[in-house]
């Protein structure tokens, strides 16, 4: 049976969340395809997803950025342990293409680590990226304006580039950022992974009244450490859903983990998003129609293409990152809201189709 080995990034869940819809779609051009999740994002983001055969294969496979929290990058630590990741960088590559060679893939995607890439070319197997955007552009914007770049890190920047180059092809899903270190690079739209809605459901669950807008609070898989809950509960006419504990004295804020909905089901179906400008966030609150309220984290290389495309094709507000973590957001919830239909048609998430067809085609 076919079988294509998938190095997913563990930085969030953003990365897992384009390769799902990609795989899938894959899926049914490929008959009987099986794959490798290489990663350390948890199975249980991928089961009841993925609707192909899969096994999971727990290792990290880079590092992306450290953060403390989803809003705010560590760059000294994101320097050290990128330092740390490289240091006997031949080995890992030895037993990364041991392991890769073990399963006798016909394909490695990688989604967007480099030791991927390198190693799925040392075990002589076609291998492709995905992604809308790179590490080394994501560093880049992490050195210092103000001081010359260490010669570690441009150390690390050289070690990212090169390995990129070794790849067949890049797959950039859009809106995505220019991709210099890659030899071939092959544009698709937008990868989305849309969900049917449930409204009537999902405001039945948390109790909304028909004139209470339902707000998801979303910032992926890198957890809050905290939110202005005392403020949020006098934010009327709203009520909230948020991942993670709320305290039991809430009346207006609601878990995710309490409403009987799958996650995308309940994403779909809220009334208002408040998030980071994360790649899948922003392409389904456009593709669905739902309004958004983002907070910028302001040295993200992608957040930019981001925020332009809410803007340009949906309907969007900017919450400032201390208003955020005062609960000012009646503000920007109600500009959102009222935010005029967008003149442009948004691009239509066909990215998975066309990156499954050009994954075919080089199996």
């Amino acid at each position: 049976m076919p079988l294509i080995w998938c190095s997913i990034s563990g930085h969030g869940f953003g990365h897992a969340a384009q390769v799902v819809p990609v795989l899938n779609e894959l899926a049914g051009r490929v008959p009987g395809l099986t794959a490798v999740l290489r990663t350390t994002v948890p199975r249980w983001f991928f089961e009841g997803r993925l609707r192909l055969a899969w096994e999971l294969s727990p290792a990290t496979q880079d590092i992306g950025c450290v953060q403390q929290g989803p809003l705010k990058i560590d760059v000294e630590a994101t320097w050290a342990e990128h330092a740390r990741f490289h240091a006997g960088w031949e080995r890992k590559v030895r037993d990364e293409t041991r392991v890769i060679r073990s399963s006798a893939p016909d394909l490695v995607l990688s989604n967007v680590s480099h030791l991927a890439i390198e190693a799925g070319v040392a075990a002589g197997v076609q291998t492709a990226g995905l992604c809308n955007l790179s590490w080394d552009r994501v560093l880049t914007l992490l050195l210092s304006a103000v001081e010359p770049a260490r010669s570690d890190q441009l150390a690390t920047l050289r070690h990212i580039v090169r390995a990129y180059g070794l790849a067949d092809l890049m797959i950039r899903a859009a809106p995505g950022l220019p991709m210099p270190a890659f030899r071939k690079v092959v544009d698709v739209g937008p990868i989305a992974r849309l969900s049917a809605l449930n409204a009537p459901g999902l405001r039945a669950a948390v109790g909304a009244a028909p004139d209470e807008p339902v707000v998801l609070i979303a910032f992926g898989g890198i957890a809050l450490d905290t939110l202005p809950f005392a403020r949020l509960e006098h934010l009327t006419p709203y009520r909230f859903i948020t991942a993670g504990p709320v305290p039991e004295s809430s009346r207006r804020i609601r878990s995710a983990e309490s409403i009987p909905l799958p996650f995308d089901v309940l994403m779909a179906s809220v009334d208002v998003i408040v998030s980071k400008p994360g790649y899948n966030t922003v392409i389904q609150a456009v593709a669905q129609s739902i309004p958004l309220v983002y907070v910028q984290r302001a040295n993200f290389a992608d957040e930019p293409l981001l925020v332009e495309y809410a803007h340009r094709y949906g309907r969007a507000a900017e919450l400032s990152l201390d208003d955020f973590a005062a609960g000012r957001w009646q503000g920007a919830l109600d500009a959102a809201r009222r935010a005029p239909k967008p003149a442009d048609a948004p691009p239509k998430a066909t990215g998975a189709a066309e990156a499954a067809h050009v994954l075919r085609d080089v199996m």
